[in-house]
């Protein structure tokens, strides 16, 4: 008999805002499964030990989000371990700044792959099964950068633009087929990318609470979604 307990599958899980989505999940729904994918298989078990203390059923699943056939073999891998995903989290990202005319082609290229290829190939692959279930909760890790353009940020902003775009899409095509579209736009949250910025980590936003707001839209019921939401600093200058 398959599980009643949901399977969430989580990219970038391994550190930052990922970690902290799976640790909340881990900690709210008992014996919740879990399908932790990001390249980093070392910090992906640091991440699954302490979901595991925490009661949840865990997988990890090593993959370059940005490689085709890598996302297929790992679309198959969950499947046959787990069984269909009932929320997909697309949260796998990267951020560099450098100024438009400093932005070399691969840098641009890197930037869109992580944050913009990687959300459409993986939704790709866990999609169909959701659309022959009809349901579904599909999350994309947008920004405020992929609401209002800032310098510095050309190849980020463009991606992030990218990934708002996506997510309307999705939801305008499957609003009638059960599926649940949510995409967040977070300001700065605290994550190892910040360290040395010289920024106080006081006026940034904890994962655990980009994670805590993850999981509440989550829970609403069937019948309610929220299509967008932003989440900023509290000082609201970053």
């Amino acid at each position: 008999m398959a599980s009643k307990l949901p399977l969430i599958l989580i990219t970038g899980a391994s550190q930052g805002i990922g970690a902290a989505i799976a640790h909340v999940f881990a900690g709210q729904i008992p014996g919740v499964r879990l399908a932790l994918v990001a390249r980093s298989e070392r910090n992906l078990q640091r991440v699954a030990r302490t979901c595991l203390q925490a009661g949840a059923t865990v997988e990890i699943f090593p993959c370059d989000v940005t490689d085709e056939g890598a996302v297929a073999a790992m679309a198959r891998a969950v499947h046959k371990h787990f069984g269909p995903v009932d929320a997909l989290i697309n949260n796998a990202g990267t951020f560099t700044m450098a100024p438009f005319v400093q932005t070399t082609v691969a840098a641009f290229d890197r930037q869109i792959a992580v944050n913009l290829r990687s959300p459409f190939l993986v939704t790709q692959a866990f999609l169909p099964a959701m659309l022959q279930r009809k349901r579904g909760s599909i999350f994309f890790m947008s920004s405020i950068a992929g609401r209002g353009a800032y310098p510095n940020a050309a190849a980020y902003c463009a991606a992030k633009f990218g990934v708002t775009g996506l997510a309307q899409v999705l939801r305008a095509e499957t609003r009638n087929r059960g599926i649940r579209v949510c995409c967040l736009h977070p300001g700065a949250t605290w994550s190892p990318s910040w360290s040395g910025s010289g920024v106080k980590k006081e006026r940034i936003m904890p994962a655990a609470d980009i994670a805590r707001a993850v999981y509440d839209i989550y829970s609403l019921g069937p019948r309610t979604v929220v299509e967008e939401i932003v989440l900023r600093p509290q000082l609201g200058d970053l």
